[in-house]
C-alpha cells in the first residue's frame, strides 16, 4: 500500500461531510496503517440554489463535478448520495460498494401536530422534489406546494421564517445529523414512496485502479446493493429523472425481494402504483434485482404510467 494519503472526494454540506466521514472511519477500521483526506468539492447544485431541481433537469447536478475529479485522478473515491446519481456511472467508473443502508423514508415536518390528517385545509408544504410533491397532493388534494432549495439546515431555516405548515425531506438526513424535531410525522416507504435508493449512500471509484476496488469493496453490504439496485434499475427503465415524479422501494425478507413502485402527474391528480414480488436465489442476486426493476417499470408503464409519461415530457 502507497504512503500517499487516499483521497476522499465530498460535497462540503453537513450531511455531506458526516457522509463522507462515516465512510472514512469505516475504512479506517479495515486499514488503519493507511492515511485518508477529505477534498471538498463544489458542485453545480451547490452554486445554483435558487432555480427549482426541475427546472434545472440534470440528474448529476450534485454528482458529475465528482465524478470528473475522479476521472482526473485529483480524488481517489467519491461518497455520493446514491439517489443524487444518474443511474449509470461515466466511462471509466463503477460504484464499488454501498454501505449498509439507513433510513429510507421521508419526513414530513411540522409546526403544531405530528399527522398530515390534522394539517388546517389548504396547508402549505414546502418541498424541492417533484415526487414528494405529488404524493403529498394525491393524500391531501388541498395541500398546496411551494419550492425550496438548501442543504438541510438551510431548509430548516427557511421554513421557521416562512408562513408554511410543513416542510417535507429526507428523514435519514434528519437522523445522521441528530436534529431534534418537535413535531413531525415519518411516513411509511409503502405508502408514501421514497427516491430510488434514498437513505443508500454509493462510494464510486476508477475502473482501473485495482487497489482502491479491493479496499472500497470491504464496505459493500449486499442487502443494501441489491435493493438499491432494483429501484434504480426501475428507474433508468423508465429514463426518470428530477422532472418526472417517480419513487420505489424495495424490501428484502430473506430471500424474498419485494419492489413497490410509483409514477404520477405533477399535482398527483393521476397517481400510478404497483409492487412485484420475487424469491431471489442464492446465486446471481444481482441479476434478478435488475430484472425486477425493469418488470416493475414495464408493468407501470402498461397500466398508465407511460401516458402519465409522455404527457410530463411533452409539456417540458
Amino acid at each position: 500500500m502507497s504512503d500517499k494519503p487516499i483521497v476522499i472526494g465530498t460535497r462540503g454540506s453537513a450531511l455531506a461531510l458526516w457522509q463522507a466521514q462515516s465512510v472514512e472511519d469505516m475504512l479506517k477500521q479495515h486499514f488503519p496503517e493507511t492515511t485518508f483526506q477529505q477534498k471538498i468539492i463544489k458542485t453545480t447544485g451547490d452554486i445554483n440554489l435558487e432555480t427549482p431541481l426541475a427546472e434545472i433537469g440534470d440528474k448529476g447536478l450534485f454528482t458529475k463535478d465528482i465524478e470528473q475529479a475522479l476521472l482526473d485522478g485529483s480524488i481517489d473515491l467519491a461518497v455520493h448520495s446514491y439517489k443524487d446519481m444518474e443511474t449509470a456511472s461515466p466511462e471509466g467508473l463503477m460504484i464499488a460498494a454501498v454501505p449498509t443502508r439507513q433510513d429510507c423514508r421521508d419526513t414530513l415536518i411540522m409546526r403544531e401536530t405530528n399527522s398530515i390528517d390534522l394539517l388546517p385545509k389548504g396547508a402549505k408544504i414546502l418541498t424541492g422534489s417533484l415526487r414528494r410533491a405529488a404524493q403529498i397532493k394525491h393524500l391531501r388534494p388541498d395541500i398546496q406546494t411551494e419550492n425550496i432549495r438548501g442543504n438541510v439546515q438551510t431548509r430548516l431555516q427557511k421554513f421557521q421564517e416562512s408562513d408554511a405548515d410543513g416542510l417535507l425531506m429526507a428523514n435519514a438526513a434528519i437522523a445522521r445529523l441528530e436534529i431534534q424535531l418537535d413535531h413531525h410525522q415519518i411516513l411509511s416507504p409503502i405508502d408514501f414512496l421514497p427516491a430510488c435508493a434514498q437513505g443508500a449512500l454509493a462510494i464510486q471509484t476508477r475502473i482501473n485502479d485495482p487497489e482502491k476496488l479491493n479496499m472500497i469493496k470491504k464496505l459493500n453490504d449486499p442487502s443494501s446493493e441489491i435493493t438499491a439496485l432494483a429501484e434504480r434499475c426501475m428507474l433508468a427503465t423508465l429514463e426518470g429523472g428530477c422532472q418526472v415524479p417517480i419513487g420505489a422501494y424495495a424490501q428484502l425478507e430473506g430471500n424474498r425481494l419485494t419492489l413497490y413502485g410509483m409514477i404520477a402527474n405533477l399535482d398527483g391528480t393521476e397517481l400510478i402504483r404497483d409492487h412485484i414480488t420475487i424469491n431471489l436465489p442464492n446465486d446471481d442476486r444481482v441479476s434478478h434485482a435488475t430484472k425486477l426493476g425493469r418488470d416493475l417499470a414495464i408493468k407501470l408503464c402498461e397500466i398508465g404510467g407511460r401516458n402519465i409519461l409522455n404527457k410530463i415530457r411533452n409539456n417540458n
